[in-house]
């Protein structure tokens, strides 16, 4: 595995980037366009999705404690004008708040790591970069996930949701899958046991006896990341091996 040192600054740097293109996407793809990447939805509900989970990180992020807080409400939809104006209101609090915000603050999360700001600050770069492609996808013009935050969000796929046990594929199969990014230098090697996963180093691993099967996945940093987060299929990919290995890593 390749170690990419993202901080506080390159997260909240993303989110500031790709918070006025996702806005710029909604309102260009209007409330009743399907998101084709989210099926089922219209641009209406990724909104109120986005704004009420903005609203909840915002309100936990800085409570200052590790407890598990209280599920979010989602208030009753409002008219598209005002959805659009609370979309940009919480962005922009949502910013100002883990801004403000150490990255070793207390703060709970739902993952097996350290309950500290810093998740959140990630999190929420990732989760606001990967539903701007969805909302540019409704709007037919999606542009790929900037490349280093793609790889970042591969790297959080693989040590915080799947450790998370948030997997959406398969969990009977075992193997190794090697995931390459081309234009980000990157590589990763993880080891499937059935339910279990282990993000592996990349020096540890290439040994004679190990004869499980393997698989290998290329592409660039943002094809694999959509890939992961079930917005595209493996086909986009270059694939070699047992392709159910792969699908196996997808936890959207």
């Amino acid at each position: 595995m390749n170690r990419l040192h993202a901080t506080k600054d390159f997260w909240l740097a993303a989110l500031r980037a790709d918070s006025p293109a996702l806005q710029d996407a909604v309102a260009q793809a209007g409330a009743g366009a399907a998101v084709p990447s989210c099926p089922g939805w219209t641009v209406a509900d990724l909104v109120e999705h986005l704004t009420s989970e903005l609203h909840w990180v915002r309100e936990t992020a800085a409570r200052g404690v590790t407890e598990r807080p209280a599920p979010a409400e989602v208030p009753a939809r409002p008219e598209w004008a005002a959805a659009l104006d609370g979309l940009r209101r919480e962005l922009t609090g949502t910013i100002e708040t883990l801004e403000a915000l150490d990255a070793d603050f207390p703060a709970w999360n739902w993952a097996p790591q350290a309950k500290k700001a810093s998740f959140w600050q990630r999190r929420m770069a990732h989760e606001v970069s990967v539903h701007r492609w969805d909302a540019e996808s409704a709007a037919q013009r999606a542009t790929p996930i900037e490349t280093k935050l793609a790889a970042d969000g591969v790297n959080e796929v693989l040590d915080t949701w799947l450790p998370a046990g948030r997997r959406k594929g398969p969990t009977d199969l075992h193997g190794v899958v090697h995931l390459v990014a081309t234009d980000a230098s990157y590589e990763w090697f993880v080891r499937l046991r059935g339910p279990g996963v282990a993000l592996l180093d990349t020096g540890t691993i290439l040994d004679s006896d190990d004869h499980h099967a393997r698989a290998q996945a290329t592409g660039s940093a943002s094809d694999l990341l959509l890939m992961l987060m079930g917005r595209m299929d493996a086909e986009r990919l270059a694939v070699t091996g047992d392709p159910r290995l792969i699908s196996a890593l997808r936890t959207g």
